[in-house]
C-alpha cells in the first residue's frame, strides 16, 4: 500500500482522529522521499515521527478491542 492508498484508508474509515494511522501516513511518505532526501534528513524526520509516536504513551489502553481486534 503506497501514501496515497493508505491515506484514502484512513479517510474512508474515519482513521483522521486516530493519530497513530497518522503517523504510519508520515512514515510512508517518508519511506517513498527516501532516495529523493539526504540520509541526515532521512533519519532526522524518522526521529520526528518517533518522537511523535512515543508522546502518544499507552493510547491503546481501554480500546484495546477496538484497536486490535479482540
Amino acid at each position: 500500500m503506497d501514501s496515497k492508498e493508505l491515506a484514502q484508508y484512513i479517510e474512508a474509515t474515519n482513521g483522521m482522529s486516530k493519530p497513530w494511522l497518522l503517523l504510519q501516513l508520515r512514515l510512508k511518505k517518508l519511506e517513498e522521499q527516501k532516495d529523493n532526501i539526504p540520509k541526515h534528513e532521512y533519519l532526522s524526520k524518522v526521529q520526528d515521527i518517533h518522537d511523535d509516536l512515543m508522546k502518544l504513551g499507552e493510547w491503546w489502553k481501554g480500546i484495546e478491542g477496538e484497536v486490535f481486534g479482540k
